[in-house]
């Protein structure tokens, strides 16, 4: 039993290592982009011409996903509420009227929110971090109502875990929330033993439209 559990925690070590490492590659491929089309606007300017460059995106402009994602949630026999149903992906603009909060996906602004493991002590904006979760990103929230006791050490798990964050959030039910793109559930506390089994199947799971896309680069308060 101790040699299983072993190994299980070094899969996972082995895991967010390669996550980090895959995280740095990406950061200096975008550095590298960056400084190139960087050199193309600059060149483009002095010859005068003056060029707008739209990137590649599935932005639906100014228009809100009210309506564009429907369905209900299922509860497992684990706990988790799955949606059941669609969960529209465009970028949008305007503020989103999500079903739930905090919402398990649906449209969202076009930047993400960092989820290097950062821990956010305002409420963040549900477009930012519904994008974050597109990207594979486990997102713990808590009311005033949480113990303070458990709220730091879910900080501290969140910090050491890359594909995370954790924000308050009073509007929601329940004192701690879990949230996955598509997945949900409330947790008693730090020491819930849920809360690692919610972490160790849905951060970068299965379950993530964007695999291995970026958690830094994004907005951070």
């Amino acid at each position: 039993m101790g040699s299983a559990k072993k190994s299980s925690n070094t899969a996972r070590q082995a895991r967010i290592a390669e996550m980090r490492r895959a995280e740095e590659a990406r950061e200096r491929r975008n550095r590298i982009l960056t400084i190139a089309v960087s050199t193309v606007v600059v060149a483009g300017l002095v010859v005068g011409g003056v060029f707008l460059v739209r990137g590649q995106s599935d932005d639906s402009g100014d228009t809100a996903s009210d309506g564009k994602t429907a369905g209900k949630f299922v509860t497992g026999a684990d706990g988790v509420k799955t949606w059941k149903g669609d969960l529209a992906r465009n970028h949008v603009t305007k503020k989103v009227s999500y079903p739930v909060d905090p919402p398990v996906g649906g449209d969202h602004n076009q930047v993400w929110m960092n989820c290097n493991g950062d821990v956010y002590t305002k409420p963040l904006n549900n477009e930012n971090a519904v994008h974050s979760l597109e990207h594979g990103a486990v997102w713990v929230t808590y009311t005033d109502a949480a113990d303070k006791a458990d709220v730091e050490k879910l900080a501290a798990k969140v910090k050491k875990t890359p594909y995370s964050l954790m924000s308050p959030d009073d509007e929601q039910q329940d004192p701690i929330m879990l949230t996955a793109w598509g997945h949900q559930r409330t947790v008693t506390g730090a020491d819930d033993p849920d809360v690692d089994k919610f972490f160790e199947k849905f951060v970068q799971g299965e379950q993530t439209p964007e695999p291995g896309a970026a958690c830094t680069n994004g907005l951070s308060q």
